[in-house]
């Protein structure tokens, strides 16, 4: 029979954002995986696993002695692919949302950061 709507049983999933967790032990660290650039902040992750512009990640950040985690529901905005120059390390940029989670992330971070922000050291992105 044709025509007849797809069995809910056997419909394809809407696919989960992948969780991802970063745990940052030093402020060297920290200074690398940052991105500022990016308008609501950034952290690179490092991970072979390929992703796409764009795809939803949830990320679990633990930054050095802060007993808090960060959970943060973003968006892939920076692949860096295998074999980059630079020995850049493999790995994708997670964007923070636009929201108190993602505030209260990038504000705690460059919180711990300060002055080193304006560094010109080299980054895992940039």
């Amino acid at each position: 029979m044709t025509g007849s709507p797809p069995d809910p049983n056997t419909a394809p999933a809407i696919a989960r954002p992948t969780v991802l967790s970063l745990a940052i032990k030093e402020k060297a660290a920290l200074y690398a995986a940052y991105m500022p650039f990016l308008k609501n902040g950034g952290m690179f992750v490092p991970t072979q696993k390929p992703y796409k512009i764009g795809d939803e990640i949830y990320l679990i950040l633990a930054l050095m002695d802060d007993p808090n985690k960060y959970p943060i529901a973003g968006k892939v905005a920076w692949i860096t692919p295998p074999g980059a120059n630079n020995n850049k390390a493999q790995g994708i940029g997670v964007h923070f949302p636009d929201d108190e989670t993602g505030q209260r992330t990038r504000l705690r971070i460059e919180e711990i950061l300060g002055a080193a922000l304006r560094s010109s050291r080299a980054t895992h992105t940039l």
